[in-house]
């Protein structure tokens, strides 16, 4: 179980694909807290530690995460916001998010704004899965590339999210740009409340 709130952006220092699956070798500030069989997100996905060596560690991601997520499009030198599981004696500072990454999502305007930025996202919109609790509605919450975020101006199948300069520097959407590819986790809460009315 996550909050949302990013660590840090780690950097892909090594990456191997072995039949379905992508071994990614990542260095980070915290390395010498991980533990193998730790779980860490990635870009919001849940992964296990696997190996770790003196400066770095690896995670697998199967084949069925590489098709929902991002994970597959990184490439060395590529940066990707890390956070490790929440500790339950401490505040919840972004919403429940589970590692579990729904689908991806597209940017498609990036606007500064005195200072800040608003991101604009679209993503495959299914009526089906959106009564499911697949969608974004207005200041609610979402995880983007492992970022708990509040949504404005949602629609159908796009929303935008605002982030203010310190997420921009500490995480990686200060490389995000029209046309990159992110991982969406909507709202586990809402996920159960649109369960619930179903039966």
């Amino acid at each position: 179980m996550f909050s949302g709130i990013v660590e840090e952006a780690a950097t892909v220092v090594n990456r191997v694909m072995e039949k379905g699956n992508l071994h990614l070798t990542l260095r980070c500030s915290f390395l010498d807290e991980l533990k193998i069989d730790q779980s860490v997100a990635h870009n919001g996905v849940c992964l296990t530690v696997v190996s770790r060596t003196e400066d770095s560690y690896t995670v697998t991601a199967i084949q069925e995460t590489l098709d929902k997520t991002n994970l597959g499009l990184l490439q060395i030198g590529d940066k990707v916001n890390v956070e490790r599981s929440m500790q339950i004696n401490g505040r919840l500072d972004g919403h429940i998010v589970q590692g579990h990454v729904d689908q991806t999502a597209v940017c498609t305007q990036v606007v500064e704004n005195q200072g800040s930025w608003y991101f604009s996202f679209e993503y495959q919109f299914n009526k089906e899965m959106a009564q499911k609790g697949y969608m974004t509605v207005e200041k609610g919450s979402v995880c983007v590339n492992g970022v708990s975020l509040t949504v404005v101006n949602s629609q159908d199948s796009s929303f935008q999210v605002a982030i203010i300069p310190y997420t921009y520097e500490f995480t990686n959407f200060h490389q995000i740009k029209a046309g990159t590819v992110v991982n969406l986790e909507f709202d586990i809460i809402g996920k159960y409340l649109s369960k619930l009315r179903c039966i």
